[in-house]
């Protein structure tokens, strides 16, 4: 047996950069699992913290937010929410909130304050402070979760009237919308939500109150006032899918301080006439993403739950300064894909073909141990001339850059697609064929594989076997092998140790 919570068909799959609906359904389920029991976590955490870490008002407004909460699971059919996150919530409004990718960073920042053990980086505000100013930090953090269970309640149409705190001036609902308040820094509002409208009140304020009425829906709302702005979102990927949130507010959406050169760029705002460039790019992913094979449009539409935008990076060299593109995925916010603009649909579809490997792999690694390197062991990269990458980085760019392969393979052997971009498909995809050979030798021939990891490895190794049956032209894979071979030169010379 390869594994006991993972059959080996799946791994099989998975091996391929592949998924039936059932094997997704599986890793999709498990994430959710981990942070049910994450959730669990932070609550426990607030209960049992020392009222210095986290006073007695604090503590108090959390339960009143899950008593919203519970209140929304019920209105959403539950036959009644526990006492506890996954102890009876449902698909429901505020099982939808609870597992929002970008309330993983946030959970785990409330344990690092708390001193539950999280991860360092693992994203939010810089929380290296001690005393007051981290119990400071951690009732911010806290205070956002009130805000989830508002869009939850709001979401199921439960009538409340709370009090929020804005941030820096902003109030974020999640999958809502922004209030900009009139005054600057933490600001208290008045939320209220009666039949189809909800209300926003700054007491003391000179600003009149900002109404905003819901959309039939009820994801996104509607405001005369410059003051409220509505969450953005994709259309659904294919006919019957889910919105996909294009998040530019969240303030988890980007790790914090601490982890910020983990980050390919900072976050973006967007405006209309950017969010009207976002959805040209998105109507023709979906195409693409069937020309590029069927389980591509299944992997995303089973994934994906939100788009963070990203700045678009500069890209200097010694003539020339232009810009590039970058995305990434973060390990605890499974579902969420950043990224910068893309330009086209093509950039775009391969960006999720991309982004989605590694959310696929970093939740298969989290059901099954795939192997035992640790991060001292370096290893040359064929997608960057940078330093050295440890053996987990590798398998992921490994992986990653085999399913582009095979994405860009089956695009130019499409009949549907014009010459042009079929040139472009096979350049792309001889690319990332030789960048996938130059460095599966490392991953094959390490001794730190797992059975599991090495079932994996295997059938990535079988993957590119098959694709080689419908070599590119000979032109198009000689110059992807001059390209890896220069980028392999400039790795020795940067990073190569210096010999004697």
């Amino acid at each position: 047996m390869i594994s006991a919570v993972l059959p080996e068909a799946s791994l099989r799959e998975l091996g391929r950069t592949a998924g039936s609906p059932d094997t997704l359904a599986l890793l999709v389920r498990d994430q959710h699992t981990r942070r049910l029991l994450l959730l669990r976590a932070v609550l426990d955490a607030v209960e049992a913290a020392d009222a210095r870490v986290c006073p007695r008002p604090v503590r108090a407004r959390l339960r009143e937010d899950w008593a919203l909460l519970e209140a929304a699971d019920r209105s959403g059919g539950s036959a009644g929410a526990g006492a506890w996150p996954g102890a009876g919530l449902r698909a429901s409004a505020a099982l939808d909130r609870l597992l929002y990718p970008l309330v993983g960073p946030w959970a785990r920042n409330c344990l690092r304050l708390l001193g539950g053990g999280a991860e360092e980086g693992d994203g939010g505000d810089d929380a290296s402070g001690e005393g007051e100013g981290c119990v400071r930090l951690l009732e911010r953090d806290l205070a956002h979760f009130s805000a989830l269970a508002v869009a939850a309640a709001v979401r199921a149409r439960v009538p409340f009237a709370v009090r929020l705190v804005a941030r820096d001036g902003v109030l974020v609902i999640p999958s809502l919308g922004v209030l900009r308040t009139a005054d600057a820094g933490e600001v208290p509002v008045d939320v209220a939500l009666r039949g189809e409208r909800v209300t926003f009140r700054q007491p003391g304020a000179a600003a009149a109150d900002t109404s905003v009425r819901l959309n039939a829906d009820g994801t996104t709302v509607r405001s005369d006032t410059a003051a409220w702005t509505p969450a953005y979102a994709l259309p659904g990927l294919v006919p019957g899918a889910s919105a996909v949130p294009l998040d530019d507010a969240d303030p988890y959406r980007v790790a914090g301080p601490q982890a910020r050169q983990q980050d390919p760029s900072g976050p973006a705002h967007v405006d209309r006439a950017a969010w009207a460039g976002w959805l040209r790019s998105w109507a023709g992913t979906a195409a693409l993403l069937r020309l590029g094979g069927g389980h591509r449009v299944a992997e995303a539409v089973a994934v994906l739950r939100c788009v963070v935008p990203l700045a678009t990076p500069d890209v200097l060299t010694a003539q020339t300064r232009s810009t590039g593109s970058c995305s990434g995925t973060r390990r605890e916010a499974f579902g969420a894909v950043l990224s910068s603009f893309p330009p086209n649909p093509v950039a775009f579809a391969a960006t999720l073909v991309h982004e989605i490997q590694h959310a696929k792999l970093a939740a298969l690694s989290e059901m099954v141990v795939l192997h035992h390197a640790g991060p001292e062991e370096r290893f040359f990269a064929p997608w960057r001339p940078g330093p050295r990458r440890p053996y987990e980085a590798l398998l992921h760019g490994v992986y990653s850059h085999l399913a582009l392969s095979d994405f860009f393979q089956r695009c130019a052997l499409a009949r549907a697609m014009p010459p042009l971009q079929r040139e472009f498909a096979w350049d792309r995809h001889a690319r990332h064929r030789e960048q996938v050979r130059a460095a599966l030798p490392a991953i094959t021939e390490a001794d730190h594989l797992t059975p599991a990891g090495r079932l994996l490895v295997d059938m990535l190794t079988e993957e590119g076997a098959r694709m080689d049956a419908d070599p590119p032209p000979a032109k198009v894979r000689e110059n992807a092998r001059t390209y890896v071979d220069r980028l392999h030169r400039q790795w020795r010379l940067k990073n190569a140790a210096p010999s004697g």
